[in-house]
């Protein structure tokens, strides 16, 4: 893809202070003008905050980030040195939506403690079908109707689902049985929620968005799922509406603090727990990496790329 255009260099380095040092004149990335990031390279050299991209070589003008959510990338930095920064949208819509929809059918039906407990050679003994719903014909509340909840809600839709949305703005082109309701109906729509879904991206606006006014908001038997971001959450006002059965249950591919775990959701049975996995198909990952890599080819060849965080969208470095 880059054969004639650009020297590929591979980070090598084994910790941040490595990394940073090779940036500085002369390093072993100096002159560097573009950056492919994933997201496992944090366990090396941490997030891409402030003090990061401070670090950066000045040469460098482009970050794409291999994810659709980009909140490891501190784009208002970023924006400080006039570097563009770039996300995957569309290429984690089906793979995360599925997870989303595993979540609902494994938590509504207690698959997951059925499974914990058939492993523990206990059959169905701590299981009561009281406890236990179908999917057809409850009410699935989307939170950020974006390319993953359109996607869910394509795919329960099919289960006969109800499907009400609550988005910054209407969704137009979408079908009729996706019912909008404004901020000032939010609260009704989440008190008709048997399930609340949510998608809606990680930054200072939203950290904690779904907060314990929210949750107590859904009715007594609801369950929330959460393959966005965990801290979008406030998770200990979670925790207490499971706890005390104000909610039946949850369904998390995703966690405030990962790869550390409440250790008091695993105490929790009604609880489906996943480790941060739902684009993690090789299928989804290749998709990602074109995307990713095709924008960084637009803009060595064009000057810029077609995936621009929505924060860059107008916005032309000087």
């Amino acid at each position: 893809m880059f054969r004639g255009i650009a020297e590929l260099i591979h980070m090598d380095s084994p910790n941040r202070a490595d990394f940073l040092e090779g940036w500085k004149p002369g390093g072993k990335y100096d002159g560097i003008v573009a950056i492919f990031r994933r997201n496992f390279s944090a366990a090396k050299i941490g997030i891409f905050n402030e003090e990061l991209i401070n670090g950066l070589s000045p040469s460098v003008k482009w970050i794409a980030q291999m994810a659709a959510g980009y909140d490891p990338v501190d784009v208002a930095a970023c924006k400080k040195r006039g570097i563009l920064v770039s996300r995957v949208p569309g290429a984690v819509n089906d793979a995360t939506a599925t997870t989303a929809l595993f979540l609902i059918i494994s938590t509504l039906r207690q698959f997951s403690k059925a499974e914990r407990d058939l492993r523990d050679g206990l059959w169905k003994s701590r299981l009561s079908p009281s406890n236990a719903h179908d999917v057809t014909g409850r009410t699935l509340a989307i939170l950020g109707l974006g390319g993953i909840g359109l996607r869910l809600a394509e795919l329960a839709h099919t289960f006969s689902m109800r499907i009400v949305y609550h988005n910054r703005r209407k969704v137009m082109d979408v079908p009729d049985w996706c019912e909008f309701f404004e901020k000032d109906r939010l609260q009704e729509m989440l008190g008709m929620a048997d399930v609340l879904s949510v998608h809606i991206p990680l930054s200072k606006d939203t950290e904690r968005y779904v907060d314990e006014k929210m949750i107590r908001a859904l009715k007594k038997g609801a369950i929330i799922v959460n393959t966005a971001r965990g801290g979008v959450i406030d998770e200990d006002a979670m925790i207490r509406a499971l706890e005390d059965g104000h909610l039946a249950g949850a369904g998390l591919d995703v966690f405030p603090r990962e790869p550390n775990i409440n250790p008091r959701l695993l105490d929790l049975p009604s609880v489906t727990l996943l480790p941060h996995m739902g684009a993690g198909t090789g299928d989804t990952k290749k998709k990602m990496e074109i995307v990713a890599l095709k924008d960084i080819l637009d803009f060595l060849t064009k000057g810029r790329g077609k995936n621009v965080v929505p924060e860059m969208r107008d916005w032309v470095p000087v």
